[in-house]
């Protein structure tokens, strides 16, 4: 199985070796990485050229924002699955990939933990992945997204990303894939992520709620739900254990 790996830049030179560098360790020969960048004007474009070999590929023009070249990244990749690394996220080991080929071998979707890291490298948080509850998303369970790969037959039959979100895109693409489908789903019991603190939908209060907003938006048009659901309150609350996992700073 050969799995495509899309990754989207955009003056990202601090952060992209390690991304690059976690791409290049892992184990599993059959892959690729596409760098979607947006035309930085830092050194992003020189450090994607420096690593490029037969599996990583860079693809540098404007783009409207990370859901549009994701999707020019839909429409490139070659493997049989596909799942986003993000440019300042690296994976938790050198086998994840190996362990994500395994699930989508008997799965069309598949999803694991993750950790949320601050920039010394200590985890602020823990996201570990549950079994979908019965009603899915209507309850406030999600996937997190850097760990959610999928095979190729679900891009094609889910399309692309819904561009008019800001934050919340990747949230209402697997609403779609695993509530409005019939494909299944493995959950991968490992840290598959390693992610860093501070991303679009995290970054403030006002994102934060921006954000689940626009996710109460998906889950009204695709499933239904009215202008206030149990999710709206249960999505944000399922969050506050992630938060009492974390792991304690050391003493000095």
């Amino acid at each position: 199985m050969k799995i495509s790996v899309l990754t989207t830049t955009f003056n990202s030179a601090r952060t992209l070796r390690r991304t690059l560098d976690s791409f290049c360790s892992q184990d599993w020969p059959d892959r690729e990485m596409l760098v979607l960048d947006g035309a930085s004007s830092d050194e992003t474009q020189e450090i994607a050229r420096a690593y490029r070999s037969e599996n990583i590929f860079l693809f540098s023009e404007r783009d409207a924002g990370m859901y549009d070249a994701l999707n020019k990244g839909f429409r490139l990749f070659t493997g049989d699955a596909a799942g986003v690394l993000n440019s300042d996220d690296a994976y938790a080991d050198t086998a994840v990939l190996s362990k994500i080929a395994e699930a989508l071998e008997e799965a069309d979707l598949t999803h694991g933990h993750l950790d949320f890291l601050d920039d010394s490298g200590r985890t602020v948080r823990k996201w570990r992945a549950e079994e979908r509850p019965h009603k899915g998303f209507r309850t406030g369970w999600m996937p997190a997204h850097p760990t959610f790969y999928v095979r190729r037959k679900v891009i094609e039959t889910i399309g692309p990303f819904d561009t008019s979100l800001q934050t919340a895109a990747d949230y209402d693409w697997m609403l779609r894939a695993i509530e409005t489908q019939d494909f299944k789903l493995k959950r991968i019991d490992s840290v598959l992520i390693n992610m860093a603190v501070g991303g679009r939908s995290t970054r403030s209060i006002a994102a934060h709620i921006h954000h689940n907003l626009e996710s109460l938006s998906a889950r009204r048009r695709w499933l239904g739900t009215g202008p206030v659901d149990l999710a709206l309150l249960m999505k944000p609350a399922r969050k506050i254990r992630q938060f009492a996992a974390r792991t304690p700073a050391k003493s000095a």
